[in-house]
């Protein structure tokens, strides 16, 4: 053991430096009971005998054997030595062998060991100091300002080490008592961390400054779970986990003094609530009632700048996911202004515009007696003006409309000029009535009514004596509280209106889910020199929170581990149920003596103070004092009250004329109040039977009306999950890093921290029944024993975890554990069930996958079925059209070509018609010259040639013609087969070749036509011209026989046969020109195909230039018909000359033998 014991020293620093281990053989030696030795030098090492004594009789007188939650309940002298008294470096002592050594030799010890003890000095405070030597029964303290102290040992404190200074759970500290948890608490908040956790119980020390621990960045660590420091986001993030997990509803208790900070952390929660549970924008609206509730419920006191005059329940409602789904604020009958009043007073007077203050005649703070009283017209660092505006965009926000908006700044107007409403003494018996002046004239026109009306209410009372109405002037100090009670009236109507107004904003309705975490925020504790009804009530709902705060925390747990049989040794705590007792007892308690005695009209306060005085002297919790005083002893310390004012603060001085007054004004708001008391004032009074006073006795007193608010109050908090924030204020004069001692350790007391955190570290603060337990973690075991009970099963999974006996406790109904024992559970839960839904999420992608494969096929099939259907649809539609576009084509295009060929026949017969007269015009010259020329001696032989060579000439025309229409229709199947080329490619080829074949063959026929016609016609005029003497020799072209005939003509002859020459070599040129055309088309069209096929290589397009081949063909056709027929219609008029027998002889001839040889 001493092996793992020595390093553990090297972390301890409250030992002297002059102790060193020694490793030298000659040190004595002490074999401890593993057979392990320890090589020491110094003879012994008592125990802290002063201070063990001390612990341990602290420890008895609270009920708890053991503080320190670091060691085990059977810890050994030599382990706790050794921890406590051993330095790093020290030379360690042997282990005593016996008790009688461990306490005989303390001399060198005492010298040489420097121990840190707290020491308590005359006023009161802890200080820490260091033991120099102890004698006895006596000790020598040294304090850190160098001051030497002797002190009863038994006095001494025992401190903490260094090592626990500053942690952020009481339950670490070693030492549980008072300057160990002060001196803590101190050093967190010198560094700004504000919050400790007491076991389940957070204390918050207000700083009375900004501090960096707030935002989005903390509000993201918290709900990751990153960040595990004390803080309220943690308080809150528990409670909404716990809300969902368990679906039970949870609520924030935030209680302590006045100015303790309470308010503001309660914001804090609802930020971090709004953060986590936001989205639905309704968050927005209850974080924004806190500037109105604040505004018109809190106000500056001496200990504190904003001080709730009021209680408020704030329950947050959410929906199954977890989102913020509406919120209802219940609220606690508020109580008089202290030494300044209500802020929303300064902030109207301060903030409004020139308008409003126009209507509502406003005027500044200080002219107003009801804020004048306290000489208190502004906060540092704080702008009424700005709040105000914050305040009217917060109105905004929750709906409240701008009509109601100037309702209500026009009922706090009115509250002010009724503090100004001053009164006049009329009689001799005191009797006064109102000065009307601005003051009165301002309030009547405020709240609607008439001004004589207000007059008499608050001057005169009506009451009912029997049948009788009774009509009662007012003295001066009844009017004045008439005056009063009426403005307490109206200011406390506006605040219920305004939070009814607020609930319906934040309304539920049918988005309720019933789980809800509520937020309360309630004045603290208060104790001043002079402490009257306010503080009478306001510490009354203390003790009942302080009683709900020890039911949950100390009863109901302790009772819970005794009625399930568990090992437990019971926690003393200071009960408050003796002082609740005081309060509410029947009939004998003091709010039912005090509603007795308000019911007296000749009641006085000396009165209700000795009636206190006679019937609860024996009371334990009550002392009677002088006069008007008596003293209550309450949880968090005595408190002296004055009864001055008891009875009229009590009673409900606003009587039914002033009822009556604000049920007859024009403004909604003024009959809205009054309707809301005249329903309170028909409730009977619970409690003593009254005596005389008419009907306004039988209406409720505020003693009562406040407990009743109270109950309910509590009884809201008793149906959630409590979870609780103990605000501490550190200073009275709201100082940032002013830590009173003595203050701080009475709120302490007050909040019980020290009992709770005892009770926290030996308790158990996780129980779960066992059918919860087997049902949760049942799926974790290895074995199947599901057939098995449920304490079986929650036994069994104890074991497979190896969970420590000593770690929890098995009882009747339930499992206990100690802190954080659930947590490795739930871990291993959670990881288990993460594990599970990796596989079930795997499968059920794998069957959405199959399942997404099948309809996708579907889905596929169904599409190709649909677009199949469509775009046949389409493609008929687009058929239809298409064919009715080509139609329409077809007709525009069929018309267009008609006019372009009509204008190019009319252009073209023009042409023709010109070239015609022209030629006609050269032949006929010629012929004219023939004529004159000739003699008569030749006329026979003229007439002769003339008559052959006319009727040759037509006929070469005529063939000429007929060739010329053969090619006309040839190459009328020239572009059919070339359009069907152009159409189907795929037989263009074979299609252009048998065009070329034919037209080869055409060609062929044509040129022997035209030999055959050159032929006939040279053996002819040989045969006729033989007698002239002409040669006759036959050539074989159309050129040389036509040259060699014009050669060998006489003189005579020659001018006779002139125009048949001229009409032979005409004819030649054209035949001439026809072959050349012929053989040029021929080859073009050959060389095209060869491209087209790719026999050839070319750069060239072979479509266009067969399209611009074609259109050269058609061009030299038209004009080579049109030059036929000129030479047809010269021919013609030469042959008109010579008879007609021998014309007709020559054509029947020609016409012959061109059939014969026609293809």
């Amino acid at each position: 053991m001493s092996q793992k014991v020595v390093p553990s020293m090297q972390s301890l620093k409250s030992l002297p430096a002059d102790y060193r281990f020694d490793g030298s053989p000659a040190s004595d030696r002490l074999e401890n009971s593993s057979g392990a030795s320890v090589c020491l030098t110094n003879s012994s090492i008592p125990r802290k005998s002063g201070l063990r004594n001390e612990v341990s009789r602290t420890d008895t007188a609270n009920g708890d054997s053991e503080d320190s939650p670091y060691s085990g309940h059977n810890v050994s002298i030599e382990e706790e030595s050794l921890t406590d008294d051993v330095d790093p470096g020290a030379a360690a002592p042997p282990l005593p062998l016996s008790d009688e050594r461990r306490w005989s030799d303390t001399s060198a010890y005492a010298r040489k060991k420097i121990l840190q003890s707290w020491i308590q000095l005359p006023n009161g405070n802890w200080e820490l100091g260091k033991i120099l030597s102890t004698s006895g029964e006596e000790s020598v303290i040294s304090l850190p300002e160098g001051k030497v102290l002797k002190v009863i040992s038994e006095t001494l404190v025992p401190a903490n080490p260094d090592i626990l200074d500053g942690v952020d759970d009481l339950m670490q500290l070693s030492y549980l008592n008072e300057p160990s948890v002060l001196y803590n608490l101190n050093f967190r908040y010198n560094q700004d961390m504000i919050y400790t956790k007491a076991g389940p119980v957070l204390v918050a020390v207000n700083p009375f400054k900004e501090v960096p621990l707030y935002g989005n960045r903390y509000i993201e660590a918290y709900r990751k779970r990153s960040n595990e420091s004390p803080h309220v986001y943690a308080i809150a993030d528990t409670a909404i986990r716990e809300m969902i997990r368990d679906e039970v509803n949870q609520s924030i208790i935030i209680s302590g003094e006045s100015g303790a900070g309470k308010t503001e952390t309660a914001k804090i929660a609802m930020q971090y609530l709004a953060a986590l549970g936001g989205g639905s924008g309704i968050e927005y609206e209850i974080l924004k009632t806190n500037p109105i509730l604040e505004a018109f419920g809190n106000a500056k006191t001496l200990r504190n700048d904003n001080s709730s005059r009021f209680g408020k329940l704030i329950e947050i409602h959410f929906s199954d996911s977890g989102k913020i789904s509406g919120a209802q604020i219940q609220t606690l009958v508020q109580c008089a202004e202290g030494e300044r009043s209500y802020h929303i007073f300064y902030q109207l007077c301060a903030g409004a515009s020139p308008a409003l203050r126009e209507k509502l005649n406003l005027s500044s703070a200080h002219e107003y007696k009801y804020l004048g009283q306290s000489n208190c017209y502004s906060v540092n660092g704080v702008d009424d003006a700005e709040r105000f505006h914050t305040v009217k965009e917060a109105l905004d926000i929750v709906h409240v409309s701008q009509e109601d908006q100037e309702s209500v700044f026009a009922m706090l107007a009115a509250v002010l000029w009724l503090g100004n409403v001053s009164f006049t003494v009329i009689d001799n018996e005191n009797h006064v009535e109102p000065v009307a002046d601005e003051s009165l004239s301002t309030v009547a026109k405020l709240i609607g009514c008439n001004i004589n009306e207000l007059k008499l209410t608050l001057s005169k009372r009506k009451m009912r004596v029997g049948n009788d109405t009774i009509v009662q002037k007012l003295t001066l100090p009844q009017a004045i509280d008439a005056r009063d009670a009426l403005a307490k009236s109206i200011y406390s109507c506006l605040f219920d209106w305004l939070v009814e107004q607020i609930n319906k904003s934040l309304a539920v309705g049918k988005r309720r889910t019933g789980r809800s975490i509520s937020i309360l925020d309630i004045y603290g504790f208060e104790s001043f020199d002079k402490n009257s009804f306010e503080q009478f009530c306001i510490n009354y709902a203390n003790e009942r929170l302080q009683q709900h705060f020890n039911r949950h925390l100390f009863k109901l747990e302790q009772e819970e581990y005794i009625q399930d049989g568990i090992d437990w040794t019971r926690v003393d705590f200071e009960d408050n149920q003796d002082c609740l007792s005081l309060f509410e007892k029947k009939p004998l308690g003091l709010l039912s003596l005090l509603d007795e005695e308000s019911t007296f009209p000749n009641g006085t306060d000396l009165t209700l103070a000795n009636k206190l005085k006679q019937h609860l002297h024996s009371n334990s919790c009550f002392r009677g004092d002088r006069e008007k005083l008596f003293t209550v002893v309450h949880y968090a310390g005595e408190v002296t009250y004055e009864t001055t004012g008891f009875l009229e603060k009590n009673r409900d001085l606003l009587h039914l004329d002033s009822i009556q007054l604000l049920s007859s004004c024009t403004c909604h708001l003024p009959q809205a109040f009054a309707a809301s008391m005249l329903i309170q004032s028909e409730k009977p009074v619970v409690g003593p039977l009254y005596k005389a006073g008419g009907a306004d006795s039988q209406r409720l007193s505020v003693a009562t009306k406040f407990k009743g608010q109270l109950f309910q109050l509590m009884q809201r908090l008793g149906n959630t999950t409590p979870h609780f924030i103990r605000c501490i204020k550190p200073n009275n004069v709201q100082s940032p890093g002013l830590y009173e001692q003595g203050l701080v350790l009475q709120q302490l007391r007050c909040c019980g921290v020290l009992e709770v955190v005892r009770i926290s570290r030996s308790g158990f603060p996780t129980r779960v029944s066992h059918q919860k337990f087997a049902r949760r973690y049942g799926f974790l075991l290895v074995d199947n024993i599901a057939d098995k009970d449920p304490l079986s099963v929650s036994v069994a999974i104890l074991h497979q975890f190896n969970i420590l006996p000593e770690m929890y406790q098995v009882g009747y109904t339930k499992l206990f554990f100690r802190t954080g024992q659930i947590g490795v559970l739930e871990d291993t839960r959670n990881r288990t069930l993460h594990g599970i839904l990796r596989v079930q999420s795997a499968f059920r992608g794998y069957q959405a996958r199959c399942r997404l494969k099948e309809l996708r096929t579907g889905i596929s099939i169904l599409q190709s079925f649909v677009r199949g259907e469509r775009v046949r649809k389409e493609f008929a539609e687009l058929r239809r059209r298409y064919r009715a576009a080509a139609t329409i084509q077809s007709q525009v295009k069929s018309r267009i070509a008609r006019q372009q060929y009509k204008d190019k026949t009319d252009a073209s017969v023009v042409i023709q018609s010109v070239i015609r007269g022209w030629l006609v015009r050269r032949c006929s010259g010629d012929i004219g010259w023939l004529k004159s020329g000739g003699t008569k001696k030749d006329e026979s032989d003229e007439v002769l040639v003339k008559a052959s060579v006319l009727s040759e000439l037509q006929r070469r025309v005529l063939k000429a013609e007929a060739a010329l229409r053969e090619k006309e229709e040839e190459n009328d199947i020239l572009q059919q087969r070339l359009q069907q080329y152009e159409n189907r490619w795929s037989e263009y080829e074979t299609k252009m070749k048998s065009m070329e074949e034919i037209w080869q063959k055409q060609m062929r026929s044509l040129q022997s036509s035209l030999s055959i016609a050159k032929k006939s016609l040279a053996v002819e005029d040989s045969a006729r011209n033989s007698d002239a003497s002409v040669n006759a020799s036959d050539a074989t072209d159309w050129d040389s026989s036509s040259n060699h005939y014009r050669s060998q003509t006489t003189n005579g002859g020659g001018l006779r046969q002139q125009p048949m020459s001229a009409g032979l070599s005409v004819i030649g040129r054209l035949a001439e020109e026809f072959e050349q055309r012929a053989q040029v088309f021929g080859d073009d069209a050959k060389f095209l195909v060869e491209v087209k096929s790719g026999q050839v290589e070319a750069n060239l397009d072979p479509d266009r230039e067969l399209r611009r081949l074609k259109q050269m063909f058609e061009t030299w056709k038209k004009d080579y018909g049109g030059r036929l027929r000129e030479t047809k219609m010269i021919l013609s008029k030469l042959g008109s000359e010579e008879s007609s027998g021998s014309m007709e002889k020559v054509k029947r001839k020609w016409w012959g033998r061109r059939n014969s040889t026609r293809y």
